[in-house]
């Protein structure tokens, strides 16, 4: 069977291809930057049915995995869940194309948002066509290299779990490998069939107990939990509907609380058994996912210790620090007068650049400066105050898991 699949190089997209090249078909991808034996699409302006046909010439099914979480520029839930899917449906209709499968998305039916509004007009102006459709509404989809599923075991992954609201927003995640497993058993029916079926997995959970799955499959400690209220959530949601690829607006606050789950009766029936628990998704490959998702969150923290050290410092020696104490332990090093003023200064403004660079320009080459700078302070103040040494709170024994932090930053970036 030839088989154009819109939005191949999507997350859902490339599981399809993949599954279905192996089952033997030849898939066409259906892509918004061609390469060579790709097929150029474009959804937020192929918007009408003519712009299709040639696209459809030779086609046996249609399969539209394109979707969009959050509006960007021309990348609107209008155009691309419902126009330019309508448009191609309609050519499909045109052409006599009988196999189409929609791929929208568990709640659709009955969400009141712009994204399940969207994804809701196509359905069903699919469904008044007469042609032959199987819309399949995943829950939230789990895979190893998914946006989503690296998103909540890096959430799952941090010591602390930050709950929105009470945490018990209920899903019902289903793995990609079964819901490309539907598609391919779907396209194996008759041509002529008309469905609607959700996809959802075998196990029924809240988001909190769902951070708690993940975190123990990567086998970490139980975490910490800390409800933040609801008005804190939608005050925060409000402000990342303003903000270009915020991952928290209205829409997907208003998703997440209304939970994502439904009956699996009738994909365990299309799949002739259960479908795999949110307890199957991790498995072997524990230790390679809890290093990722510590590796995600790890280094900002690391970057964040360090710039409010640099800056701290900077202010604390040319602000708040008696200028008489710095220009005495200047003395030690045979700097006076003006010269010990400036250098100071200097000081000060090298560490406060420090500081900044570690937020907005890190690089291994500024961990490579920083780790010798704090060397050659550690290496001064050593020699000229050896007294310090033997200080109980330790200011120059400190400096030594500084600088491991800055090799171990050095040496993450090197592997990335």
């Amino acid at each position: 069977m030839n088989i154009l699949i819109c939005g191949a190089n999507g997350f859902v997209g490339r599981a399809l291809c993949t599954r279905l090249e192996r089952e033997g078909h030849r898939v066409l991808r259906g892509v918004r930057h061609a390469a060579a034996n790709e097929i150029r699409i474009d959804y937020a302006s192929d918007l009408r049915a003519e712009q299709w046909s040639a696209r459809l010439r030779g086609v046996d099914a249609v399969i539209n995995a394109v979707g969009i979480l959050t509006e960007r520029g021309s990348q609107t839930f209008d155009a691309i869940h419902r126009d330019a899917p309508i448009a191609l449906f309609e050519a499909c209709r045109l052409l006599d194309i009988r196999r189409v499968v929609q791929i929208s998305a568990l709640g659709s039916e009955d969400g009141d948002t712009a994204y399940f509004r969207s994804k809701r007009e196509a359905d069903a102006f699919l469904m008044t066509l007469p042609i032959g459709f199987d819309v399949v509404r995943p829950a939230l989809v789990y895979g190893a290299s998914g946006t989503s599923a690296r998103l909540f075991r890096t959430l799952a992954s941090l010591p602390v779990h930050i709950l929105p609201g009470d945490g018990h927003q209920v899903f019902r995640p289903v793995h990609i490998d079964d819901l490309t497993e539907v598609v391919a058993r779907l396209l194996r029916k008759p041509s002529g069939d008309r469905r609607c079926i959700d996809v959802v997995g075998a196990t029924q959970i809240d988001y909190r107990n769902m951070l708690a799955t993940y975190r123990a499959a990567m086998k970490l400690p139980p975490a910490m939990s800390i409800k933040t209220p609801t008005a804190l959530i939608r005050a925060a949601a409000a402000i990342g509907t303003c903000l270009p690829g915020s991952m928290l607006t209205r829409d997907t606050w208003t998703m997440l609380n209304r939970g994502n789950t439904a009956s699996d009766v009738a994909v365990a029936s299309l799949l002739e058994r259960p479908p795999l628990g949110i307890g199957q998704f991790i498995g072997a490959d524990a230790a390679v996912w809890r290093h990722e998702a510590l590796a995600s969150w790890r280094p900002a923290l690391f970057r964040g210790a360090l710039s409010i050290v640099w800056i701290w410092t900077a202010l604390v020696s040319a602000l708040i620090y008696p200028k008489a104490v710095s220009l005495a332990l200047l003395d030690h090093v045979h700097l006076h007068g003006l010269l010990a003023i400036v250098v100071l200064y200097l000081a000060s403004a090298l560490d406060l650049g420090m500081g900044i660079a570690t937020l907005v320009w890190p690089s291994r080459r500024l961990w490579v400066v920083q780790a010798l700078i704090v060397t050659s302070y550690t290496i001064i103040v050593a020699a000229t105050l050896p007294a310090a040494l033997l200080d109980p709170f330790g200011p120059i024994l400190k400096n030594l898991p500084i600088i491991a932090l800055l090799i171990s930053l050095h040496s993450e970036e090197l592997q990335s």
